[in-house]
């Protein structure tokens, strides 16, 4: 059996460990948090290395991708560093072709081009922020408001490559926690009031998981939200704000959808190699397998309308 490890820098409390079929494979998939701390998940990595076949980082992306250049983050190069032999992986890779299939798989369905979209952060998944950016109504990009606290809305997917371009190659050497919520900070009650004026004029919440929540206002209702990782807890804190639709990019497996890092650990270890795999190769196995967006219909009163997912070779 495959063995497969998130190393998170996320809380322990979204942690997970289960067996899952992956293009007729079993894969042992785990999740371990750590908090925010470091050097722990340093030693974590130390420790399994060579014992795993492929380890994921959570809560911290090694670079972002936009348009073709990539940005690598000093602290996710330090963690990567510590695998001599197990190939580390952290989901963007994988998000650029995963995540442009599913807006593409979705447009006609959810009608993409009448919605107004919020993507509270687009520089760590470029390639649904530029799917969006061709099909829907509007989007206003909200890197710069939800990751620097600076109240400046971007409109097009022109100045979203400018900022990029010029603020990437500081930020990416600052410490990671100063950018996005890591360790317990992920539990914290929702800041509900600073930006909801932003939720309220969306249909369609899209992006990172924890900048939603983190920010998440109260009164949802009707909202679709195209997000990542969620549990079932998550699931019914979007319930009792009213929110309509949550789409996840990535399969649900016993109740929660796995963070786009483990599924890419998953299918790095399954094809043996030592490390990313190409694009092309990506949307292979996602076609070959079968994987497709999980939809759950939020306003059922149980979890009835989310179903777990059986990733097997069509």
């Amino acid at each position: 059996m495959l063995e497969v490890v998130s190393v998170s820098l996320g809380s322990v409390s979204r942690d997970t460990d289960q067996v899952v079929q992956i293009l007729g494979r079993d894969v042992h998939v785990r999740r371990v948090g750590v908090g925010g701390d470091l050097g722990r998940a340093r030693e974590l990595i130390s420790e399994l290395d060579g014992k795993v076949d492929a380890f994921g980082l959570g809560g911290i992306d090694l670079y972002v991708a936009v348009r073709g250049r990539r940005y690598y983050f000093r602290q996710a190069l330090e963690l990567a560093r510590a695998a001599k032999r197990t190939p580390v992986v952290c989901g963007a890779g994988l998000k650029d072709s995963l995540e442009r299939l599913t807006v593409r798989a979705l447009e006609h369905e959810f009608d993409i081009a009448s919605k107004r979209v919020l993507m509270v952060s687009a520089v760590d998944r470029f390639g649904m922020a530029d799917e969006l950016y061709q099909r829907a109504r509007s989007v206003l990009f909200g890197d710069l408001i939800f990751a620097l606290g600076l109240p400046f809305p971007i409109r097009t997917i022109g100045s979203l490559e400018r900022v990029a371009h010029t603020l990437m190659p500081v930020i990416a050497r600052v410490p990671f926690k100063w950018l996005y919520p890591v360790g317990e900070v992920q539990e914290k009650a929702p800041d509900t009031e600073k930006f909801a004026r932003y939720y309220a004029e969306a249909d369609v919440i899209a992006g990172d998981w924890h900048f939603i929540r983190r920010y998440a206002p109260k009164d949802m209702a009707g909202k679709v939200l195209l997000t990542n990782t969620t549990t079932p807890a998550d699931l019914e804190f979007l319930r009792q704000r009213g929110v309509r639709t949550l789409i996840t990019t990535t399969p649900r497996f016993n109740g929660r959808s796995i963070g786009t890092n483990l599924l890419e650990a998953s299918l790095v270890a399954i094809e043996g190699a030592p490390g990313e795999l190409t694009s092309e190769r990506y949307a292979e196995l996602i076609s070959t397998a079968g994987i497709e967006p999980a939809v759950a219909d939020l306003t059922a009163a149980t979890e009835a309308g989310v179903s777990d997912a059986k990733i097997m070779p069509t």
